[in-house]
């Protein structure tokens, strides 16, 4: 399974090849990223050669050849439904997005990066598809900060969709309330009476606390993504 940078980079060396003939250089492919050096490009480089997705040649320049695609089908954990904030007119005969959405509160911001304090009072409400959330359940909405979630798809500034509720499956990606205090949205993992706060984004650590440390507000369903 690759993470979504390896895919985006695989994908930029694949339409690359096929334009021109060779892969493009590491500047472009880190420009390409938006990536701070070549040593992510490296690292990137490496982690598609172990898992068979390219493959280096020696003695030529840029030397890479693609071997495989990945699946279409396949993601990298998360896939978030995105819904974009742009309007187009619907298809003759379309039900109108209105009347496929329900308002939900939007409750303050969410930390993808450090902890801030939590926030509860309702700032604003979003209209959210109905298919994006279960029937019966409560569900209100958070501003993301913070970039520690991007490769799971979700960007600063996007609204998260979060059913709301105190339990959830390991892989999850969660509203967690830290101490009481602090609220950040990361993917959980429980072992041995310990909980794991995990970024998606390696320039983040993940973070453990005891399983009475962290209580979980909601778990995520849904981003809303305005261009």
């Amino acid at each position: 399974m690759l993470t979504r940078k390896q895919r985006d980079l695989l994908e930029f060396i694949h339409k690359r090849v096929q334009r021109d003939g060779v892969p493009p250089s590491f500047d472009e492919m880190k420009e390409a990223l938006d990536l701070r050096s070549k040593s992510g490009i490296h690292r990137l480089i490496t982690a598609l050669e172990e898992r068979g997705f390219i493959r280096r040649l020696a003695h030529r320049a840029r030397a890479l050849e693609i071997v495989k695609m990945p699946d279409a089908v396949e993601r990298p954990g998360f896939e978030p439904r995105v819904i974009a904030g742009d309007r187009t007119d619907p298809p003759r005969g379309a039900m109108p997005v209105e009347a496929a959405a329900m308002e939900v509160p939007v409750m303050g911001r969410i930390a993808a990066g450090t902890p801030i304090e939590a926030i509860s009072q309702i700032e604003s409400h979003v209209a959210v598809p109905h298919q994006m959330m279960r029937s019966g359940r409560s569900h209100y909405a958070l501003e993301v900060r913070g970039d520690s979630m991007i490769e799971a798809g979700i960007n600063d500034g996007d609204i998260v969709v979060i059913e709301e509720g105190s339990t959830a499956d390991n892989g999850d990606i969660v509203v967690a309330l830290v101490e009481g205090q602090e609220a950040t949205l990361k993917r959980l993992r429980r072992k041995a009476g310990m909980i794991a706060l995990e970024a998606a984004n390696p320039a983040y650590e993940t973070r453990v606390f005891r399983d009475d440390q962290v209580s979980v507000q909601g778990k995520l369903v849904g981003l809303i993504r305005t261009y």
